[in-house]
């Protein structure tokens, strides 16, 4: 960690940009008088003032711009990894329906797990007044109980590694000087949606522990507000992840043609067509609509099933019917892996630099093997461990995606 934060000491006293606050002498005058006399420095004057910041009378010099990015570049890949890691776990704690254990919501008092029976007690006893104890789970015992609190507090307790992985050293790297105005901007923006994503996500536990006496079906989390809650954590890793690529990875000086503007296009809307079927696994996580049909291709006896229209009005069944739900998750995941495809041979036809290629094999790799992935887990009723993958799978799959975008974006004039 120390490394990442803080690079060699040789390497920032070897660099050319950084000098401390020494006096630049004066060149030599030509005139018989003064010759071979240095001229005293005036006030305030210095050897490199592009480095040097003077703030309330006392100067501070900052890291070069090369090492700063790289430091700031490792930090959000980092934080893209610290992300990556809540999406996965917050997947298991749907997959073992957790999410709804712990009934309320505290900053910092929740942090403390019960440690003594009695505490123990009052938690389970606060758990059996909402409807998921008393419809699905009124057979509990205090055992079982703690296992899927427990996970529920693992992924309550990283979203707060999170917060701080981004909030303390973007505040550290801000005080030093190691952010220009572009980048001040877009940390502002990352710490702001962690913010959010707290927020969002008991905004969205709420909606499970509500009381629904017209409705018949097992208590769960709102579709909707899991889909906006694994989005913005999409937008968040997603972000990180470019940043970081773009401050680490040396541009490539591509030759601006035609068929590069078409590839670099094609690779924009394959990342976008990724990222929504990512985004439409939440609705059938939400629906648990990978438990209606369970075959592969086709959807029980026939290519399109007679129910996918069963809801009024028809635009309900998109987000709501879990026919239809399963149905667009897979036309969704053909699609991506069909484009993916596509833009491989697209990416052959064209002389691309050797890393270029790998993050274009990459990619394609992962689309047939995260195919695999969704394909195995709805054949075997998805499986706790085999569905947790595939969720896994998606991340990798948007983080091949965005290295190829990466590799093919354009150099600035």
């Amino acid at each position: 960690m120390q490394r990442l934060l803080f690079p060699p000491l040789k390497t920032l006293l070897g660099s050319q940009s950084v000098r401390l606050l020494v006096p630049k002498a004066a060149p030599r005058t030509q005139c018989g008088c003064s010759c071979g006399i240095r001229r005293p420095l005036r006030s305030g004057q210095y050897s490199t003032v592009s480095e040097v910041a003077l703030q309330s009378g006392r100067e501070t010099a900052s890291l070069p711009s090369k090492a700063a990015d790289r430091v700031v570049g490792r930090w959000l890949l980092v934080c893209s990894g610290t992300v990556a890691g809540a999406v996965i776990l917050g997947g298991v704690t749907r997959l073992t329906e957790s999410g709804l254990s712990m009934v309320d919501w505290h900053l910092i008092k929740e942090m403390k797990p019960p440690t003594s029976q009695e505490e123990w007690e009052t938690e389970f006893q606060k758990y059996q007044q909402f409807p998921e104890f008393k419809i699905l789970n009124h057979n509990m015992t205090l055992a079982e109980f703690k296992f899927i609190w427990y996970m529920e507090y693992s992924h309550r307790m990283w979203g707060r590694i999170v917060g701080l992985a981004y909030i303390l050293p973007a505040a550290y790297f801000w005080r030093k000087g190691w952010l220009n105005r572009g980048m001040k901007g877009r940390v502002l923006a990352l710490c702001a949606l962690v913010c959010f994503q707290g927020l969002l996500g008991w905004y969205m536990v709420k909606s499970g522990l509500e009381e629904k006496p017209d409705s018949h079906d097992i208590p769960r989390v709102s579709q909707y507000r899991l889909a906006a809650h694994l989005g913005s954590a999409l937008v968040l890793y997603c972000a990180s992840l470019w940043t970081s690529l773009s401050l680490l990875l040396p541009q490539h000086k591509l030759p601006e043609t035609r068929q590069l503007l078409w590839l670099r296009r094609f690779a924009h809307g394959t990342a976008g067509l990724v990222f929504l079927t990512a985004l439409s696994g939440a609705f059938v996580a939400g629906l648990d609509a990978g438990l209606v049909y369970n075959s592969f291709p086709k959807m029980g006896e026939s290519w399109i099933p007679q129910d996918l229209f069963t809801f009024s009005p028809i635009l309900r069944n998109v987000f709501e019917n879990p026919t239809m739900v399963q149905f667009d998750h897979r036309v969704l995941g053909i699609t991506s892996v069909t484009a993916i495809t596509a833009l491989y041979f697209l990416s052959r036809r064209i002389p691309l630099p050797q890393r270029t290629k790998m993050a274009a094999v990459t990619l394609l790799a992962l689309a047939y093997m995260q195919a695999g992935l969704g394909i195995s887990t709805l054949l075997m009723y998805v499986p706790t461990p085999l569905a947790a993958t595939h969720q896994s799978g998606s991340l990798a799959l948007l983080s091949g995606a965005l290295w190829l975008m990466n590799e093919l974006r354009r150099v600035p004039k």
